[in-house]
Protein backbone atom coordinates (compact mmCIF):
# COMPACT_ATOMS: atom_id res chain seq x y z
CA UNK A 1 0.00 0.00 0.00
CA UNK A 2 1.19 3.57 -0.72
CA UNK A 3 1.49 5.92 2.24
CA UNK A 4 -0.38 8.64 0.37
CA UNK A 5 -0.04 10.95 3.91
CA UNK A 6 3.91 10.55 3.66
CA UNK A 7 4.25 11.31 -0.09
CA UNK A 8 2.01 14.30 0.35
CA UNK A 9 3.43 16.01 2.93
CA UNK A 10 6.88 15.50 1.96
CA UNK A 11 7.14 18.35 -0.49
CA UNK A 12 10.52 17.33 -1.72
CA UNK A 13 9.24 13.43 -2.34
CA UNK A 14 6.22 14.79 -3.97
CA UNK A 15 8.17 16.97 -6.30
CA UNK A 16 10.65 14.01 -7.68
CA UNK A 17 8.10 11.12 -7.93
CA UNK A 18 5.70 14.08 -9.99
CA UNK A 19 8.96 14.39 -11.65
CA UNK A 20 9.14 10.46 -12.33
CA UNK A 21 5.32 10.22 -13.32
CA UNK A 22 5.77 13.20 -15.83
CA UNK A 23 8.94 11.74 -17.64
CA UNK A 24 7.51 7.91 -17.88
CA UNK A 25 4.52 9.75 -19.93
CA UNK A 26 6.31 11.89 -21.74
CA UNK A 27 8.97 8.77 -22.83
CA UNK A 28 5.32 6.80 -23.46
CA UNK A 29 4.28 9.92 -25.86
CA UNK A 30 7.58 10.79 -27.58
CA UNK A 31 9.21 7.67 -28.19
CA UNK A 32 6.93 6.01 -30.56
CA UNK A 33 7.23 9.39 -32.94
CA UNK A 34 11.00 8.71 -33.25
CA UNK A 35 9.82 5.48 -35.41
CA UNK A 36 7.03 7.54 -37.77
CA UNK A 37 8.44 9.25 -41.01
CA UNK A 38 5.76 11.71 -40.79
CA UNK A 39 3.24 13.03 -38.18
CA UNK A 40 0.72 13.82 -41.05
CA UNK A 41 -1.77 11.83 -42.78
CA UNK A 42 -1.06 11.39 -46.13
CA UNK A 43 -4.16 12.84 -47.88
CA UNK A 44 -5.22 12.52 -51.49
CA UNK A 45 -5.42 15.70 -53.85
CA UNK A 46 -3.13 17.95 -51.54
CA UNK A 47 -0.31 19.66 -53.97
CA UNK A 48 1.69 22.81 -54.11
CA UNK A 49 0.73 26.44 -55.22
CA UNK A 50 1.17 27.49 -58.70
CA UNK A 51 3.71 29.79 -59.05
CA UNK A 52 0.33 32.54 -59.25
CA UNK A 53 -1.75 31.09 -55.94
CA UNK A 54 1.69 31.43 -54.29
CA UNK A 55 2.39 34.79 -55.72
CA UNK A 56 -0.89 35.55 -54.26
CA UNK A 57 -1.10 34.05 -51.02
CA UNK A 58 2.50 36.24 -50.37
CA UNK A 59 -0.21 39.04 -51.12
CA UNK A 60 -2.56 37.91 -48.79
CA UNK A 61 0.49 37.33 -45.83
CA UNK A 62 1.56 41.05 -46.79
CA UNK A 63 -1.82 42.70 -46.63
CA UNK A 64 -2.16 40.83 -43.22
CA UNK A 65 -5.16 39.04 -44.05
CA UNK A 66 -4.70 36.69 -41.66
CA UNK A 67 -5.08 39.49 -38.90
CA UNK A 68 -8.74 39.28 -39.11
CA UNK A 69 -9.11 35.57 -41.14
CA UNK A 70 -8.57 32.59 -39.77
CA UNK A 71 -7.67 29.26 -41.57
CA UNK A 72 -8.57 26.46 -39.13
CA UNK A 73 -12.26 24.89 -38.84
CA UNK A 74 -12.83 23.47 -35.87
CA UNK A 75 -14.23 19.44 -35.16
CA UNK A 76 -17.42 21.49 -34.18
CA UNK A 77 -20.71 20.66 -34.74
CA UNK A 78 -21.19 24.91 -35.31
CA UNK A 79 -18.02 25.64 -37.30
CA UNK A 80 -18.44 22.18 -39.57
CA UNK A 81 -21.85 23.72 -40.21
CA UNK A 82 -20.75 27.10 -41.11
CA UNK A 83 -17.99 26.93 -43.00
CA UNK A 84 -17.87 22.85 -43.75
CA UNK A 85 -15.65 19.61 -43.54
CA UNK A 86 -13.47 20.26 -40.88
CA UNK A 87 -9.87 21.37 -41.27
CA UNK A 88 -7.21 18.61 -41.77
CA UNK A 89 -3.08 18.78 -41.18
CA UNK A 90 -2.50 17.90 -44.74
CA UNK A 91 -3.92 20.83 -45.56
CA UNK A 92 -1.62 22.95 -44.19
CA UNK A 93 1.18 21.36 -45.04
CA UNK A 94 2.76 23.07 -47.86
CA UNK A 95 2.19 26.40 -46.08
CA UNK A 96 4.92 28.36 -44.89
CA UNK A 97 3.74 29.68 -42.57
CA UNK A 98 0.21 28.48 -41.93
CA UNK A 99 -2.70 30.62 -41.44
CA UNK A 100 -4.74 29.02 -38.93
CA UNK A 101 -5.45 31.83 -36.29
CA UNK A 102 -8.24 32.31 -33.78
CA UNK A 103 -9.21 35.96 -34.60
CA UNK A 104 -11.88 36.22 -36.62
CA UNK A 105 -12.99 39.83 -37.23
CA UNK A 106 -14.00 37.88 -40.68
CA UNK A 107 -15.15 34.88 -41.24
CA UNK A 108 -12.83 31.45 -41.50
CA UNK A 109 -11.31 31.47 -45.36
CA UNK A 110 -10.11 27.74 -45.11
CA UNK A 111 -12.99 26.90 -47.43
CA UNK A 112 -13.79 30.05 -49.23
CA UNK A 113 -12.55 28.77 -52.51
CA UNK A 114 -15.03 28.28 -55.13
CA UNK A 115 -17.61 29.33 -52.85
CA UNK A 116 -17.83 32.87 -54.74
CA UNK A 117 -17.04 34.15 -58.30
CA UNK A 118 -14.36 35.57 -59.24
CA UNK A 119 -16.36 39.03 -59.80
CA UNK A 120 -17.55 38.57 -56.71
CA UNK A 121 -14.43 38.46 -54.98
CA UNK A 122 -13.12 41.37 -57.05
CA UNK A 123 -15.73 44.02 -55.96
CA UNK A 124 -15.39 42.54 -52.64
CA UNK A 125 -11.84 43.64 -52.47
CA UNK A 126 -12.71 46.76 -54.10
CA UNK A 127 -15.60 48.06 -52.17
CA UNK A 128 -16.18 45.46 -49.50
CA UNK A 129 -19.55 47.81 -48.15
CA UNK A 130 -20.45 47.36 -52.03
CA UNK A 131 -21.07 43.13 -51.22
CA UNK A 132 -21.15 42.97 -47.26
CA UNK A 133 -22.68 46.28 -46.31
CA UNK A 134 -21.84 45.79 -42.54
CA UNK A 135 -18.31 45.09 -43.64
CA UNK A 136 -15.47 46.35 -41.69
CA UNK A 137 -12.30 45.31 -44.04
CA UNK A 138 -10.80 47.84 -45.47
CA UNK A 139 -10.36 48.29 -49.46
CA UNK A 140 -7.89 46.73 -51.81
CA UNK A 141 -8.97 48.69 -55.17
CA UNK A 142 -5.01 49.27 -55.60
CA UNK A 143 -4.27 45.63 -56.65
CA UNK A 144 -6.31 45.71 -59.68
CA UNK A 145 -4.12 48.22 -60.90
CA UNK A 146 -0.79 46.97 -59.31
CA UNK A 147 1.25 44.20 -61.76
CA UNK A 148 2.17 41.47 -60.61
CA UNK A 149 6.25 41.34 -60.20
CA UNK A 150 6.91 37.79 -61.65
CA UNK A 151 11.13 37.98 -61.69
CA UNK A 152 11.26 36.51 -58.57
CA UNK A 153 8.69 33.81 -58.73
CA UNK A 154 11.52 31.13 -59.10
CA UNK A 155 13.36 32.27 -56.12
CA UNK A 156 9.99 32.09 -53.95
CA UNK A 157 9.63 28.17 -55.31
CA UNK A 158 13.11 27.35 -54.44
CA UNK A 159 12.70 28.99 -51.11
CA UNK A 160 9.98 26.84 -50.09
CA UNK A 161 11.60 23.48 -52.06
CA UNK A 162 14.12 24.50 -49.27
CA UNK A 163 11.67 24.05 -46.37
CA UNK A 164 10.25 20.66 -48.22
CA UNK A 165 7.57 21.89 -50.59
CA UNK A 166 8.07 18.85 -53.51
CA UNK A 167 8.57 21.43 -56.38
CA UNK A 168 10.81 19.96 -59.36
CA UNK A 169 13.34 21.81 -61.42
CA UNK A 170 10.67 22.17 -64.16
CA UNK A 171 8.13 23.69 -62.04
CA UNK A 172 11.14 26.33 -60.47
CA UNK A 173 12.19 26.60 -64.91
CA UNK A 174 8.47 27.22 -65.94
CA UNK A 175 7.82 29.36 -62.71
CA UNK A 176 7.09 33.07 -64.46
CA UNK A 177 5.45 31.43 -67.59
CA UNK A 178 2.83 29.37 -65.76
CA UNK A 179 1.88 32.22 -63.43
CA UNK A 180 1.22 34.12 -66.16
CA UNK A 181 -0.49 31.48 -68.62
CA UNK A 182 -2.97 30.95 -65.41
CA UNK A 183 -4.09 34.14 -65.64
CA UNK A 184 -5.05 33.35 -69.49
CA UNK A 185 -6.77 30.50 -70.44
CA UNK A 186 -6.12 31.07 -73.90
CA UNK A 187 -2.31 31.34 -73.73
CA UNK A 188 0.15 28.14 -75.17
CA UNK A 189 1.26 27.04 -71.69
CA UNK A 190 -2.61 26.85 -69.95
CA UNK A 191 -2.40 23.34 -70.81
CA UNK A 192 0.72 22.86 -68.96
CA UNK A 193 -0.39 24.72 -65.69
CA UNK A 194 -2.96 22.10 -65.26
CA UNK A 195 -0.46 19.08 -65.79
CA UNK A 196 1.70 20.55 -63.18
CA UNK A 197 -0.99 22.00 -61.11
CA UNK A 198 -3.76 19.87 -60.99
CA UNK A 199 -7.63 21.21 -60.21
CA UNK A 200 -5.42 24.55 -60.67
CA UNK A 201 -7.84 27.62 -61.79
CA UNK A 202 -6.74 28.30 -65.11
CA UNK A 203 -8.48 31.90 -66.23
CA UNK A 204 -8.63 35.80 -66.40
CA UNK A 205 -9.36 36.20 -62.32
CA UNK A 206 -9.98 40.05 -62.28
CA UNK A 207 -11.69 40.95 -65.43
CA UNK A 208 -8.27 42.52 -67.26
CA UNK A 209 -7.41 39.69 -69.48
CA UNK A 210 -4.53 42.63 -70.69
CA UNK A 211 -2.25 42.04 -67.77
CA UNK A 212 -1.46 39.85 -64.49
CA UNK A 213 -2.12 41.81 -61.68
CA UNK A 214 -2.07 41.06 -58.04
CA UNK A 215 -5.42 41.23 -57.93
CA UNK A 216 -5.72 38.07 -60.16
CA UNK A 217 -2.74 36.60 -57.99
CA UNK A 218 -4.78 36.95 -54.50
CA UNK A 219 -8.32 35.62 -56.07
CA UNK A 220 -6.42 32.45 -57.56
CA UNK A 221 -5.00 32.18 -54.53
CA UNK A 222 -8.60 32.65 -52.54
CA UNK A 223 -10.78 30.50 -55.32
CA UNK A 224 -7.81 27.17 -54.50
CA UNK A 225 -8.35 27.72 -50.77
CA UNK A 226 -10.56 23.90 -49.78
CA UNK A 227 -10.96 22.00 -53.24
CA UNK A 228 -8.01 20.01 -53.51
CA UNK A 229 -9.28 17.39 -50.97
CA UNK A 230 -12.32 14.97 -52.06
CA UNK A 231 -13.44 15.07 -48.96
CA UNK A 232 -16.63 12.40 -49.61
CA UNK A 233 -13.64 10.37 -50.75
CA UNK A 234 -11.65 10.41 -48.34
CA UNK A 235 -14.57 9.89 -45.68
CA UNK A 236 -14.80 6.58 -47.92
CA UNK A 237 -11.84 5.67 -47.29
CA UNK A 238 -11.46 6.74 -43.71
CA UNK A 239 -14.27 4.21 -42.75
CA UNK A 240 -12.78 1.40 -44.43
CA UNK A 241 -9.60 1.67 -42.32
Amino acid sequence: MIDHAKIETNAILLLVLSLVVVSIGGIVQLVPLFYLENTIEKVQGMRPYSPLELAGRNIYVREGCYVCHSQMIRPFRDEVERYGHYSLAAESMYDHPFQWGSKRTGPDLARVGNRYSDEWHVQHLIDPKSVVPESIMPRYAFLKDRELRTDDLAAHLKANRAVGVPYTDEMIENAVIDAKSQADADSDGADAVSERYPKAHVRDFDGNPGKVTEMDALVAYLQVLGTLVDFSAYQADKNLR
